[in-house]
């Protein structure tokens, strides 16, 4: 099964939460510091919120998440067969997971990605988090 993510920026982690699994009527399925993700069942999808105060809008980016590594290459070869130009991360550690991914950008900027989780990972302590490299 693959469902559409959407990642939004937050001011306020914890009322972010708290309205989002009243909206969705489902608790988050991972919560780190100044991050959380929804496994939405109905309708399909993955909410991710990264607690970002200040930041320029909502948005953060665009996904979907599919399954399998295969997945994803398949995805980067007809993205490319289409001749969008893509970047491709693998092994890459993102939102508290390792994941393999394919970004592409839409016409007006908007980032998407193509992505599976290999592993969940739990931060370092003191860490800053591991928000970083990927949102």
């Amino acid at each position: 099964m693959s469902r559409v993510q959407l990642a939004l920026n937050v001011s306020d982690l914890d009322a972010a939460v708290e309205f989002y699994s009243k909206l969705f009527d489902t608790p988050p399925a991972k919560i780190r510091p100044g991050y959380a993700n929804f496994a939405v069942v109905e309708p399909p999808l993955k909410l991710v919120l990264i607690e970002k105060t200040g930041a320029t809008g909502a948005l953060n980016h665009l996904g979907v998440e599919v399954e399998s590594p295969e997945e994803v290459a398949a995805a980067q070869r007809r993205l490319t067969a289409h001749g969008m130009g893509t970047t491709v991360e693998d092994q890459v550690s993102c939102c508290y997971a390792v994941q393999d991914k394919v970004w592409v950008d839409s016409p007006d900027g908007s980032p998407w990605e193509i992505y599976t989780v290999l592993a969940d990972t739990e931060p370092d302590a003191g860490a800053e988090g591991d928000l970083t490299t990927c949102c």
